[in-house]
């Protein structure tokens, strides 16, 4: 791995948490993701399933988790079975994790060869009750093709048809929605990545530059910082690319006068950040460019205030649509029949901003997190109003990310990351 070894107590903690809820007599099983085909003998690169990475710190194909706090034997409370690992391996693919690796990584004693999980597992079934199946029960989940763990528990279920099935997806949306100290280090290692790749296009962009330039130049930044790239499908969008909100295309040339939207972030040790920042090709916002510029900092700004312990994901849009509307009026985009004939269902203020503002992140960019439950301190999430114009010519994003706090306003993560448009000028045009 390119990052740092993260300390196991943070998986310990981890599965302390999880074990604490499970119900009595019961097993969890955890499996690494697939290393997905393309065609021939080409492959994929390999991307851990975060769940098992989340509770054990094993970011490797073939890996299985099982958690037994019952289990007759103190040694199968928790055991991690690995792809078995030998010298033409190494030479082959590159290290993999012996045993004793393993539990340097994840702080697990017991540790066996996949080899070995069908005899072992189906003793551990035995005593057990019930079993903890992991599917992906995530909000804006749309899975077509079979995983590695759907495979697992078809074939555990026509094994094993007598034990009582139980989700462990509703207990690790809780649990991962609330980062401890060390996952908000390393998220907030992933977002001094990204401030870095920032800083260095500012002073390449430039009339004429393509959008996959400046791709390169922030991928080219975060490699160098031991990120294995980004944490999402990057966007580049320049001029009214930017009014197409998953413009992943990057392959327009970007002109004077356009302005860009950037919706670019570096991952770290499988952390994400999640960044956007609007910027003007030529170094200078025109008057119009500048006045919608400030009127979505000022939602911003306003969100940030909302981000507060105790309210939730539905109040705090709500009163952000009301924020929307105020400053679209000012900006002659909507007009008070608009605002009086509006759908309630969707408001006049979506026409120009139809995303949500906010969303949890952490693991995954997208991270887990069940959205009727209150703020509380350790939630991270992002802050990113906009505004699309199209009869502009021109949209416009700003995105920071935040922790919750106990008490007052959140934590901003990219706080050192230039916001302000004289800032954002003056750097381009140093």
């Amino acid at each position: 791995m390119k990052y740092h070894q993260i300390d196991r107590n943070l998986f310990i903690k981890n599965r302390k948490k999880f074990v604490a809820q499970m119900v009595p007599q019961s097993l969890a099983v955890f499996n690494s993701n697939d290393i997905y085909p393309v065609s021939a003998d080409s492959t994929l690169p390999f991307a851990q399933h975060r769940d098992i990475f989340y509770l054990s710190g094993v970011d490797q194909e073939e890996s299985i988790l099982v958690l037994f706090p019952d289990a007759f034997e103190e040694k199968h409370r928790e055991v991690l079975f690995l792809r078995e690992t030998n010298e033409h391996i190494a030479i082959w693919e590159g290290e993999k994790l012996t045993k004793e690796r393993a539990f340097e990584v994840s702080g697990i004693k017991t540790v066996y060869w996949l080899s070995d999980f069908p005899a072992i597992f189906r003793k551990m079934m035995v005593e057990a009750e019930n079993v903890y199946i992991n599917n992906n029960e995530h909000y804006r989940a749309s899975v077509e093709t079979e995983t590695r763990e759907d495979r697992f528990i078809k074939k555990l279920k026509q094994d094993y048809p007598a034990h009582q099935y139980l989700r462990s997806n509703p207990i690790l949306q809780r649990l991962r929605s609330v980062k401890e100290q060390e996952e908000i280090a390393l998220i907030q290692h992933a977002c001094d990545i990204t401030e870095k790749g920032f800083r260095r296009i500012l002073g390449f962009v430039k009339p004429g530059v393509w959008e996959y330039e400046i791709e390169a130049e922030f991928a080219h930044e975060f490699l160098r910082n031991r990120s294995k790239g980004f944490a999402y499908t990057p966007i580049i969008a320049s001029g009214n690319n930017a009014n197409v909100l998953h413009y992943i295309e990057n392959n327009q040339q970007c002109k004077d006068g356009d302005l860009i939207l950037f919706d670019v972030a570096a991952e770290y040790a499988n952390y994400s950040s999640d960044l956007s920042r609007t910027i003007p090709v030529n170094g200078r916002f025109t008057p119009r460019q500048r006045e919608v510029y400030d009127a979505v900092l000022r939602c911003k700004k306003a969100a940030e205030t909302l981000l507060v312990a105790g309210n939730n994901w539905y109040d705090y849009h709500k009163e952000l649509g009301k924020i929307y509307t105020s400053e679209l009026l000012g900006l002659g985009l909507l007009d008070k029949a608009d605002v009086q004939n509006e759908n309630p269902d969707w408001p006049a203020y979506k026409k120009y901003m139809m995303h949500g503002t906010s969303h949890h992140m952490g693991l995954d960019t997208h991270d887990y997190g069940i959205l009727t439950d209150d703020f509380v301190e350790g939630m991270v999430f992002t802050n990113e109003p906009g505004f699309y114009i199209p009869e502009e010519g021109f949209g416009i994003r700003l995105e920071d990310d935040y922790v919750i706090q106990s008490q007052g306003l959140p934590l901003n993560l990219m706080k050192n990351i230039p916001l302000e448009a004289d800032e954002i000028e003056e750097l381009m045009n140093r």
